[in-house]
């Protein structure tokens, strides 16, 4: 089999898997998008703008689809997570482009279904008054407006930058914290994720309408800038694009820190090693260079005490013959 044949298969089944993982983000963000848009027009607006309601459904959303799609892709259903995966390299910049482009068509594609095909509407009942609390806005377009609209406050652009900045947070330092090196989600990160979107809306909702997603924010705000409301939704938009993506960058900014730290620690370790290897390779070549030098040393200081030792044997030798001779002559006398 050629190197070509064997490249092929591996790379039919890399495109299928990111086919799939698009795919996974681009069901996702619509699920997701259209339960948000289904309670926050026909809910809200028949039973009231409850906020634990919508502290509930948004983290019940945003869990049960994360679990339901967390198998298929990196489930991250959020241009402001996806930005932050990218950044600290645990999503590949192409494939977090597309997974954009899937989550804002997702949202769109539920946009248009909610307003053009679910919401009724008659000469009595327009589109615009069920829009009341699903698009993102501060000021007049603030989910609160109506009531503090009575005494003369409003949540301004300065208050809806730090909620949806610190929002933010929360939700990319959670899917962050849930997610291995290679991005794929870990147990427990659909429940996180929903705890974090749950409290996020909890006390964003009266501020933005608890945007949270840029998506979210965009697939409703294209299809309600014709519909003639007090303040069009893609005005405001910016705001809830650029808060999210700022937060992502604050949350990625010191794991890419400590990813600098760590490969420059693994650096110096490698080069470590690196010489205490070349150390133990030079080694035996010393050893084998001034072992044969010793060895003739030793056998240099051994020859003349060997040598001694012999002569003096043989000088004793002749002087006990010679004591012999001595004894045997006086005998003789």
């Amino acid at each position: 089999m050629t190197a070509v044949e064997t490249t092929r298969p591996d790379q039919s089944r890399n495109a299928l898997t990111l086919v799939l993982r698009v795919g996974g983000e681009l069901v996702g963000s619509f699920l997701i998008c259209l339960g948000i848009y289904l309670f926050s027009t026909i809910g809200l607006t028949l039973y009231g703008p409850y906020l634990s309601f919508v502290a509930l459904a948004t983290g019940l959303i945003y869990a049960g689809v994360t679990m339901m799609l967390a198998k298929v892709c990196q489930a991250q259903f959020n241009p402001a997570i996806t930005v932050a995966s990218m950044l600290v390299s645990k999503t590949r910049v192409l494939d977090g482009i597309l997974f954009i482009l899937a989550q804002v068509l997702g949202a769109l594609a539920a946009g248009a279904l909610v307003m053009r095909v679910i919401l009724p509407t008659s000469d009595a009942v327009t589109v615009a008054q069920w829009m009341s609390y699903v698009n993102n806005g501060f000021d007049d377009g603030s989910f609160s407006y109506g009531q503090l609209s009575q005494a003369g406050v409003s949540f301004g652009i300065a208050a809806a930058i730090v909620v949806e900045v610190v929002a933010g947070m929360i939700i990319a330092g959670a899917a962050m914290r849930m997610t291995d090196e290679q991005g794929a989600p870990r147990q427990g990160y659909g429940l996180a994720m929903g705890v974090a979107y749950g409290a996020c809306a909890a006390f964003a909702a009266p501020v933005t309408g608890a945007a949270l997603n840029p998506a979210r924010s965009t697939g409703i705000a294209v299809f309600s800038s014709f519909e003639d409301l007090t303040q069009n939704p893609l005005d405001q938009l910016w705001v809830f694009w650029i808060c999210p993506v700022l937060a992502a960058a604050l949350v990625a900014l010191p794991m890419i820190v400590v990813q600098m730290v760590r490969g420059s620690q693994t650096s110096r370790i490698e080069i470590v090693d690196a010489d205490a290897q070349d150390d133990a390779e030079t080694e035996p070549e010393v050893e084998s260079e001034t072992e044969p030098e010793v060895a003739a040393d030793s056998a240099a200081d051994d020859m003349p005490e060997s040598a001694d030792e012999h002569a003096d044997a043989e000088v004793g030798g002749q002087q006990a013959n010679a004591q012999g001779d001595a004894d045997e002559g006086v005998e003789s006398h």
